[in-house]
């Protein structure tokens, strides 16, 4: 159980502003920059240092500066745009790369799909099984770490729906038929410390019932594997060891609270502790 906690308070782990600098376009604040980064941002054309913070005065310019702070090294460069808003419902404000939120701790909105399977007595082994799925080796985030069936970040111009559609037909070639069958479980909001930066994640939680025969494919070399899981072996694995990757293990807490697989004290200790 101490494990389990501590993986739930490591996706929590960061303490605003520690240090850093409000980021603003226009008069709302998008996110949050380390000193030096505030001083380099403040170098471009229509930036200022305010008594809120850097401001970018055209938010339409974001993408250009985050595109020239990677050319210098100073953040990654992914070439997938997300959109930037003030708050989760607000309206777009502009778009960054994806490897340039981290650095300026601007909040990312992601889908986190459970693939579930009741499997009767036919197959050989009774009860709800979770797929489980074995990143890549090759990822730069949390290589070969055991993730989600589908999991990944909404794209700029996508809702959380259209996102999970689109990756789950990318990561596990599941059809679309299968995907919007998924029921929306809940929200789970952090903010983390990470070697790239402020990690300030929403994910959009759903689980999916698939049937005995649906096997997912690793389509897009973002997976290595899939294998089948019991409940009850994943929630062994997250108790014991650091198998998932960071945000995984919070996400299948979650579906084991609602599934009963911790009770009374238990689950009252994690549902207290659970970032939403």
């Amino acid at each position: 159980m101490e494990t389990l906690l501590r993986h739930i308070a490591s996706v929590n782990d960061a303490r605003l502003p520690g240090g850093r600098v409000p980021f603003l376009l226009g008069a709302e604040q998008v996110g949050w920059l380390r000193p030096a980064l505030a001083e380099a941002v403040a170098e471009f054309d229509g930036v200022h240092r305010g008594p809120g913070g850097v401001v970018l005065d055209d938010a339409a310019a974001l993408p250009g500066i985050a595109r020239a702070l990677a050319e210098r090294g100073l953040m990654r460069f992914r070439r997938e745009a997300f959109d930037v808003r003030a708050s989760p419902e607000g309206p777009v404000l502009s778009t960054i790369d994806r490897g340039a939120l981290p650095a300026f701790g601007i909040e990312a909105q992601g889908i986190h799909l459970d693939g579930l399977v009741r499997r009767s007595g036919r197959t050989g082994a009774d009860g709800l099984h979770i797929w489980i799925a074995r990143r890549s080796r090759s990822k730069v985030l949390d290589p070969g770490k055991l993730d989600h069936i589908v999991a990944g970040g909404m794209p700029a111009g996508y809702g959380p729906a259209e996102t999970l559609v689109k990756e789950a037909a990318e990561e596990a070639a599941m059809p679309a038929v299968l995907a919007r069958r998924a029921v929306h479980t809940g929200i789970i909001r952090y903010a983390m410390e990470r070697p790239e930066g402020l990690r300030r994640d929403l994910l959009h939680c759903y689980e999916v019932e698939l049937p005995e025969d649906f096997v997912p494919r690793a389509h897009d070399g973002e997976v290595e594997s899939f294998t089948l899981w019991r409940l009850s072996d994943i929630a062994e694995a997250i108790c014991h060891s650091d198998d998932f990757k960071f945000n995984v293990s919070v996400v299948l807490t979650a579906l084991l609270l609602r599934h009963g697989m911790f009770t009374g004290v238990d689950a009252a200790r994690l549902n207290a502790v659970l970032p939403r």
